[in-house]
């Protein structure tokens, strides 16, 4: 069945001009037909189509049902933009099919990307999220200096994934040993030249604790996504 994105349905009842566009225009879909149509806030809705309009399709809701996100914990992570923004996209949409409810943008001192405009990075999410099944959107920030991030009260246990070989490299530990799969988390990845020295003296101090993702050098959004993908497979292994 369809699935469509439509973050008020609730109370209006009526799908965004983008995703009515898509479902009469392109689907050719019509009064009766029956689509699924979540909230992106957990919430998955069965609805019938009433008024096959072009820019604003109504629906009737049938049923409805909480998906909320099969991890339980939540997995965030806080990663410098790359300068190729392909790469990034890719991340954040592959991210998104695994499964994570925050990813922030950061800014750090060796970013080569001082710039980031989340609005298609927002198309993409939803696109992942619709394809993946999910009903939960993930919260995608502006881009964020890191010394912000880094005052952040936070409850989630706190990571910081680095390489470079001039960094203090006896303290980190595998992510498989220290992350609790019980608690919210969020892996913090430095751009494509790692963060500076100062960044994860400033990390340490706010209570990050030094993480190694493996024994290869990856490229940033690959240490991303093998960020979140391990806090995944450790959450199926320790949980069922």
């Amino acid at each position: 069945m369809h699935r469509f994105f439509a973050p008020d349905i609730a109370d209006k009842l009526t799908l965004p001009e983008e995703e009515s566009r898509h479902c009469v225009r392109v689907l050719r879909l019509v009064e009766g037909d029956e689509i699924e149509v979540i909230d992106g806030a957990g919430t998955l809705f069965h609805c019938r189509i009433v008024m096959a309009h072009v820019k604003h399709c109504s629906v009737e809701i049938v049923s409805q049902e909480a998906c909320p996100p099969h991890w339980g914990s939540k997995v965030m992570i806080a990663v410098a933009p790359t300068k190729n923004l392909d790469r990034i996209e890719w991340m954040a949409e592959k991210c998104t099919e695994m499964g994570v409810d925050r990813i922030t943008p950061l800014l750090c001192r060796h970013s080569e990307r001082k710039v980031l405009k989340t609005e298609r990075l927002h198309k993409i999410l939803v696109a992942a999220m619709k394809q993946s099944l999910k009903a939960q959107m993930p919260q995608i920030d502006e881009l964020t200096p890191i010394e912000d991030f880094l005052a952040e009260e936070s409850d989630a246990q706190r990571f910081i994934a680095y390489c470079d070989e001039s960094l203090p490299r006896e303290e980190r530990k595998s992510l498989v040993q220290v992350y609790n799969p019980n608690r919210d988390a969020v892996v913090m990845i430095g751009p494509e030249g790692d963060f500076d020295p100062q960044e994860v003296a400033e990390a340490l101090k706010a209570g990050f604790v030094p993480v190694t993702l493996g024994e290869s050098r990856l490229r940033t959004e690959t240490a991303a996504l093998m960020a979140v993908a391990m806090m995944h497979v450790i959450g199926i292994a320790r949980n069922g």
